[in-house]
């Protein structure tokens, strides 16, 4: 292999290791929705947990709402859920009507604004991660989803 190949494969192996996410443990982690209502990982014991970091001043973050929405309704019942976590200065109230107008169907979390999280740092928003039915991180996107991406997730 010459040097430019060599300079080529470093970088592939650059971007698959950036790209990876440490596995770890979240199932003890708890939240309150808009409700009052907590929430837990270990709530949804056999069931993947989708938790999508957003905020209603994000474009992409408005334009992947259906798509969870879609992928909540048709799983919810069965094999996965979704959870809105919306760490943005925002009123309560000013939430719970966007939540309405948006006709969120999955729980949505306030949740104070701040790099670290029990799912890891965001560094951006929309960020979706993955937790496995066994409660560990498997998978993390920076930017919108879709309903077709989080299928092929659950199903490998």
């Amino acid at each position: 292999m010459n040097f430019h190949g060599v300079r080529w494969l470093a970088a592939l192996l650059g971007l698959a290791l950036a790209t990876m996410v440490q596995a770890g443990e979240v199932s003890d982690v708890a939240l309150t929705d808009l409700d009052g209502e907590t929430h837990r990982i270990a709530d949804h014991e056999g069931k993947w947990v989708i938790v999508n970091f957003w905020a209603t001043w994000c474009p992409p973050c408005l334009e992947e709402i259906p798509e969870l929405v879609m992928f909540h309704d048709a799983h919810k019942d069965e094999d996965a859920v979704v959870w809105g976590v919306n760490p943005e200065r925002i009123g309560e109230e000013e939430l719970r009507r966007f939540v309405d107008d948006q006709f969120i169907s999955y729980p949505v979390f306030p949740v104070s604004p701040r790099g670290s999280t029990p799912f890891g740092r965001i560094r951006g928003l929309p960020t979706t991660v993955v937790v496995s039915p066994e409660g560990e991180i498997v998978r993390r996107q920076v930017g919108a989803v879709t309903t077709e991406w989080l299928e092929q997730v659950i199903s490998e």
